[in-house]
This record gives structure tokens, C-alpha cells and sequence, in this order.
């Protein structure tokens, strides 16, 4: 017979007794932005078929930010997008008081989308009296009261250990991949890393393409930001078109550099492809003026008509974004998305 307990005593009681409350309420999906790159959120939105949410955000006159949602989202399972973009500190900032917005008002899971996670190139100390920027992020947003976060083609896996919470890495390779054998000779085409720290990648796509691997061993001054000496070839490029496949370009220092000493090399052609196209001053000027015949970036940032040249491809990240959002949101399996690639 069921208890009900008085005052420490047990005592008999009739009937059935209800320890919840059912709720015929539903999961709701909610996606929110910033201000960084509102073309690749409607694209993802409309992938999803839903509405962003609407959202009041502006700057103060001494540049503090103030971010208002417009409807209730208690309950919600929220998807923050933002891209780290120029001014990279602002939106950051601005994605962390949105999180914290969502904890205050009830959310019932907050997952941050970066498809540029920015800081990444800082994830481990080089020298002494040096921060581990990319680890600090990760404690902010988890501070801010993210539960789980979501990015493209980080610059390190070990990235995803800073984050105290599920992370989902997701892969522009297919969509990279597909461009490339859609344009160019499978038969003839030899895939380049365009350092050590990207051969794991490289051999990704050389599974995908079934083309032999090249490496350029290369070695950066710790001293002088955006800029890499190019030492040697390793590998056959001679008459071979060069696919260098790289996480993001900025300046386009390495890139540049590398196509030289595949060209010197032998090669014929080539091609460089990157997830993220950050291109910095000046790297327009220097992809405008090498020998690269095209360079192939997705859309995780947005670039300003003054930062696009005729060799320019831009491919779209939003179906890929929007799968895995589904996919979170359904608990299904992220990793189905690649293929085993992941």
C-alpha cells in the first residue's frame, strides 16, 4: 500500500499517488543570431524551415552591447549562431550576452554555433608568459551558461576538450571535396598539406579523392604573426595538380608561399582550399597576383565585396550547419553527417 510521510511516521494512505505532472508540451527548436553574419543564418533558417528569432541588439554609445529577445523562450531548445568576424572581440562578446539572456529566461538547453571559433590558433602555449586563448573561450561560454557547442573545422580536435560539455565538430571536407572532383581530374590531382599539423585532414582527402599525398614542411618565426618560411617538398608533385587543403587563409602568407614551392616543384596546376576565408589585408592582392588558378572557401565568415577577387569560389555551410542542428535536436548521430569522416 502506497505511504505518504507526516512528521517522520509512515502512515497508510487510499487511492493512486501522482509523483509528477505530465506536460503535452513539445520540444521547440529556436534559433537565434547576432550581428556578425546574418546572410548565413537566414540561409541556415530557411534550410530549417524556420523563423529567426527576433531580437533587439544594439551598441551603447561608449560600445557596450544591449541584446532583448522579442518572444518567450522559456523551455526552448536554443541555437545561437555567430560568426567570429572582424571586430572579432565585439561578437564574441555579443554571443556571450546572448547566452547568458537564454539562461536567464529559462531555456531549457543553449547550444553555441560558431562556425568560426575564434582564438583557435592559440591552443597551446609556444613559449612562457603565454595564454591558451582558445581554452579561455570555451570557459566563457560555458560560463555564460552554454551547454553545448558547435563548430566548423576547428583549428586543433584538441579544442574540443576545452569545452566542459558535448561538442559537435563538424567537416567542410564533403562540401570542399565535391567542388573539387566536380572541376578537376581526379586522375591527375595529388593532395598537399600545407604543414604537419594538417595531414590528418589531408589524408581525409585523399580517401575521398583516392590521390596520393604531398607535405610542405615549413617552420613559423614565433616572433612575427601571419608569416611562415616555406623549406621543402615532400612528396611527388611533378605534372600533378596540387589541392592544398588548409583550415582558414588570412593573409595568405602560407598559402602563397606553398603554391611557389609546388610550382618550383614541378606541379602544373593549383588549387587551394580552405574552410574559413578570413583573408586579411593583404591577401586579396596576394591570391589576385599568384599562380593559384582557384581558391575555394565555404561561407562561415561573411567577406566583403572589397575581399573578393575573380578566383574566388564561395560555397555555402548552411545545409551542413542546419543538418546538425536537426540532428541535435532529434538526439540523432552528428557523425552520420560524414560518413564515418569525423
Amino acid at each position: 500500500m502506497p505511504y505518504r510521510v507526516s512528521r517522520g511516521d509512515a502512515v497508510p494512505t487510499r487511492g493512486l499517488v501522482v509523483t509528477g505532472i505530465k506536460t503535452t508540451g513539445q520540444k521547440k527548436l529556436m534559433l537565434f543570431t547576432g550581428r556578425a553574419h546574418p546572410e548565413l543564418a537566414n540561409a541556415v533558417a530557411e534550410r530549417l524551415g524556420v523563423e529567426i528569432v527576433p531580437t533587439s541588439a544594439y551598441d551603447f554609445a561608449n560600445g557596450e552591447i544591449f541584446v532583448r529577445f522579442e518572444e518567450s523562450v522559456r523551455g526552448c531548445d536554443a541555437f545561437i549562431l555567430q560568426s567570429h568576424t572582424e571586430p572579432v572581440n565585439k561578437w564574441i562578446m555579443e554571443q556571450l550576452l546572448m547566452i547568458d539572456a537564454l539562461k536567464r529566461a529559462s531555456a531549457k538547453r543553449i547550444t553555441v554555433i560558431a562556425p568560426f571559433y575564434a582564438y583557435a590558433r592559440q591552443d597551446k602555449k609556444h613559449r612562457g608568459r603565454e595564454p591558451i586563448s582558445a581554452r579561455l573561450i570555451a570557459d566563457l561560454f560555458k560560463t555564460a551558461g552554454a551547454n553545448r557547442l558547435m563548430a566548423v573545422d576547428l583549428h586543433t580536435s584538441q579544442i574540443q576538450g576545452f569545452f566542459d560539455g558535448p561538442v559537435d565538430h563538424l567537416f567542410a571536407l564533403p562540401i570542399l571535396a565535391e567542388h573539387v572532383q566536380a572541376n578537376y581530374d581526379r586522375a591527375r590531382i595529388t593532395v598537399v598539406s600545407p604543414d604537419a599539423g594538417r595531414v590528418r585532414v589531408a589524408e581525409r582527402w585523399t580517401d575521398i579523392l583516392d590521390a596520393p599525398l604531398a607535405i610542405i614542411h615549413k617552420r613559423r618565426d614565433p616572433d612575427v604573426p601571419n608569416e611562415a618560411k616555406v623549406l621543402e617538398v615532400v612528396g611527388d608533385v611533378e605534372d600533378r595538380i596540387c589541392v592544398i587543403v588548409d583550415d582558414m587563409i588570412d593573409t595568405a602568407g602560407t598559402i602563397t608561399k606553398a603554391a611557389d614551392a609546388l610550382f618550383e616543384n614541378g606541379a602544373v596546376e593549383v588549387i587551394a582550399t580552405s574552410t574559413h576565408g578570413v583573408l586579411s589585408h593583404p591577401a586579396r592582392e596576394r591570391l589576385s597576383d599568384s599562380r593559384i588558378t582557384e581558391v575555394v572557401v565555404t561561407d562561415t565568415l561573411p567577406i566583403p565585396q572589397d575581399s573578393r577577387f575573380d578566383k574566388l569560389t564561395i560555397l555555402s555551410i548552411a545545409p551542413l550547419i542546419a543538418r546538425a542542428i536537426h540532428e541535435v535536436f532529434d538526439e540523432g548521430s552528428v557523425t552520420s553527417l560524414f560518413d564515418g569522416h569525423s
